[in-house]
């Protein structure tokens, strides 16, 4: 049974991106961890020459509750990669210490005097392919409603849970980043029911067409929003706003804020190894819904610390 993370790179691909990443909003509201696994250009060794630029890499960032995000980054060299073989499962990637799989994630990290740790387990009840574009790219999301069990250290603060956090793990992949994206995922936790989230990402396509796509867990029951109404998008402050209908009736309203001071911007390399691009990243961000069921029946939900909003260009 595919399970969304299997290996599509081939490890002589020389210009391509895949990632698998991890999204922790901590249960106790204290922060949230934001964890990278990156395959880069494999077949050409990354971005040869740029020291951040090795073709494995290790994130790590932190974002306290009102303050500022801590980024940790380590590269690897293809020596000691374990990676399953393409389109196998389970799926699992190791190298120097850290790996993650098709349930779990681990990580050792020694970067500019901090030393970060962490060995988290996490479960869900629902995945799904956001965008699949073939050879050019494609958006999954193995675990949508994530729970997540485990600790994670940075120097000699430890965070310990069961749960630990909510939140998602997701796997991208594509030749090129896109020239502009914007990416949403919420939690919303409920008392005595299921979780609801909402993830939503539009995106450059060829000869200027837009790629629109939300997705909606409520009750058990999945919603696809095709046609997407931007209401606003404050690409500096990182707010986005948005309305949207299924099908099926089921109306849609969300606004997300991923302003403030956990709004955190890194770097990415081009795979063509030309420079590289901002990510305007909050894994701390606010949201909120207002779903009107196809009878007319609203209803609201909020999260002060269970989203990610992501944009660029």
């Amino acid at each position: 049974m595919a399970t969304l993370n299997e290996v599509f790179s081939k490890l002589s691909v020389r210009r391509r991106y895949e990632v698998w990443f991890v999204r922790v909003g901590l249960a106790d509201g204290s922060g949230a961890w934001w964890f990278r696994y990156l395959l880069m250009n494999p077949g050409r060794d990354g971005c040869a020459g740029n020291p951040h630029g090795k073709p494995v890499q290790v994130w790590a960032t932190w974002f306290p509750t009102g303050g500022k995000p801590q980024s940790f980054i380590q590269g690897f060299s293809l020596e000691g990669l374990n990676l399953s073989r393409r389109r196998q499962s389970p799926f699992h990637l190791r190298i120097g210490g850290n790996d993650i799989d098709e349930d779990s994630c681990r990580g050792a990290l020694e970067v500019d005097g901090h030393t970060i740790s962490w060995n988290l387990n996490y479960r869900s009840t629902f995945r799904v392919t956001l965008s699949d574009k073939g050879w050019i790219g494609f958006s999954r999301t193995p675990h949508s409603d994530a729970v997540f069990s485990g600790q994670v250290t940075l120097d000699r603060r430890s965070f310990t849970g069961d749960p630990l956090g909510f939140g998602v793990q997701g796997h991208n992949c594509g030749y090129r980043h896109r020239n502009f994206w914007t990416w949403a995922h919420a939690y919303f936790p409920r008392a005595g029911r299921s979780a609801t989230t909402l993830e939503a990402l539009v995106y450059e396509m060829p000869l200027g067409l837009v790629f629109r796509k939300a997705v909606l867990l409520h009750d058990g029951q999945q919603h696809v929003f095709r046609r997407m109404d931007e209401a606003g998008s404050d690409r500096n402050n990182l707010r986005w706003k948005f309305r949207c209908a299924a099908r099926n009736g089921v109306r849609l309203e969300a606004a997300v804020d991923g302003g403030g001071s956990s709004l955190h911007c890194l770097p990415y390399i081009k795979t063509d190894c030309s420079g590289s691009f901002e990510v305007r990243n909050n894994s701390l961000a606010s949201a909120s819904i207002v779903l009107m069921s196809a009878d007319g029946v609203p209803e609201t939900m909020e999260t002060t610390t269970g989203a990610v909003l992501e944009m660029v260009g």
